[in-house]
């Protein structure tokens, strides 16, 4: 089928058949298809959509394209879980949730990916760890979930080989927010990685992709209802993103972040509740809690006997990283030679902040991808991020910066200024991080 052809019908909101799916996906595999076509059909499933049987198609085609892991051999004790998040700033969840699961008796081959738009990427995040490995030979990826019961790897080039490359083309062409994209490219992957049941966190405000609630609902839906109908049961949870999840946001440092969270050197509240809140219906989807609640108290369990942070060690080490990456509390990883803080201009109430612009600004910094070819700086980022609501006094640090150079740091002060804000009036308390839960509310869902 011409490419030009079926670019055409869906530029004009046309409803693709399944054979016109598949030749589209054909095409990113053998290459058939040229980067500006695959931009095109792209950017005309953004303005057009897709209809249910449409993403479907989509989604099947995508997991089609390369293997099935099949872990029958493998020998893996416990359910196969996993949890995708739709991309926010700060967000270094997954870091946290799969050691805590795994700790908890499930076994969590979490395939990951890398910063896309605004948004950070755990692959990036893991890779300022010196040595850590995030395509391993299947040997190393079965011992690694056997001794630590959870790896955060990378897809390898034959698990859904055609979302590797549309991937890529996505981050650079304003199309990374389309329903029918994010819906496919995440479930392929996860339809491929022979899970048992997976938790699906879509965040919602100025920060997320979907900045409106009603364009979170209809993503969530999108999801639990493909992944669903594939066979896989699966919930979604709604989260603010209208602020940063943690103190910090860039590589190196949420990973320093994510280790002092798992040893319980710091614990910042949302970031706390989001991921008890994961936890709790990852356990109970799995067989392994007798509801989302019971679950909840398991996963504080293990990060207080820190059964999780010693599953995080085994994990690091076997994918070769540090091998004492707890007792250094985080410093093999790189830093900035610059650090600048940002005062805060006057008395007064920090309110609000555009969670987006600050993710640009990690990309500027060099946190991020402007092109699919660019190299990421793991030393970048910003840190000591105040909470929303926190009453501040002219002077007071809002945050740090981290930057490769002066310059740099300079300009990220400048746009940080504009992406805070503070207000007078009293302090008020956080909204709660997590919304509400889309999907059916037996484990059969």
């Amino acid at each position: 089928m011409l490419a030009q052809e079926i670019i055409r019908r869906k530029s004009r909101a046309q409803r693709l058949d399944a054979a016109e799916i598949q030749s589209f996906v054909r095409g990113l595999v053998d290459r058939s298809w040229s980067e500006g076509q695959i931009a095109a059909f792209a950017m005309a499933v953004c303005l057009r959509g897709m209809g249910r049987e449409e993403c479907v198609a989509l989604t099947q085609a995508m997991t089609g394209s390369g293997d099935r892991l099949d872990w029958s051999r493998a020998k893996l004790h416990g359910p196969l879980l996993d949890k995708h998040s739709t991309g926010g700033v700060g967000d270094k969840t997954s870091l946290v949730l799969a050691p805590l699961v795994a700790a908890c008796g499930g076994v969590v081959p979490m395939v990951s990916g890398r910063g896309l738009g605004h948004t950070g990427g755990t692959l990036d995040k893991l890779e300022a760890l010196p040595g850590y490995t995030v395509t391993p030979r299947r040997a190393t990826l079965v011992r690694v979930l056997r001794e630590a019961g959870c790896a955060i790897v990378g897809a390898n080039a034959r698990i859904a080989p055609a979302d590797r490359r549309l991937y890529a083309i996505r981050d650079v062409t304003a199309t990374v927010e389309s329903v029918p994209l994010i819906t496919a490219s995440i479930l392929s992957k996860k339809l491929a990685a022979g899970l048992d049941a997976l938790v699906m966190d879509v965040k919602v405000g100025n920060g997320a992709f979907s900045t409106e609630a009603h364009s979170a609902d209809t993503l969530a839906r999108s999801l639990v209802e493909v992944a669903v109908g594939s066979g896989l049961p699966t919930q979604a949870l709604i989260s603010d993103m209208n602020q940063v999840l943690g103190s910090t946001a860039g590589n190196a440092v949420e990973v320093r972040e994510a280790i002092d969270f798992l040893t319980g050197a710091a614990r910042e509240p949302r970031l706390l509740q989001l991921t008890l809140a994961l936890a709790g219906r990852m356990l109970w989807l799995g067989g392994l809690a007798a509801s989302p609640a019971k679950g909840e108290q398991q996963a504080m369990r293990a990060l207080d006997d820190g059964s999780a942070a010693e599953r995080f060690a085994r994990m690091v080490a076997g994918l070769g990283g540090p091998a004492n990456v707890l007792a250094r509390g985080g410093a093999h990883l790189p830093s900035a030679p610059v650090q600048r803080v940002l005062a805060a201009p006057r008395d007064g109430v920090f309110s609000a902040m555009d969670t987006r612009k600050i993710g640009l600004v990690i990309v500027a910094l060099g946190g991020g991808r402007r092109r699919a070819s660019d190299k990421v700086d793991p030393r970048v980022g910003i840190t000591r991020l105040l909470p929303l609501g926190t009453s501040v006094k002219a002077g007071d640090a809002l945050l740090k910066v981290h930057a490769a150079s002066a310059a740099s740091a300079d300009a990220a002060l400048l746009t940080l200024a504009e992406a805070v804000h503070i207000h007078d009036g009293p302090a008020v308390p956080n909204p709660p991080v997590v919304r509400h839960v889309v999907g059916r509310p037996g484990r059969a869902a």
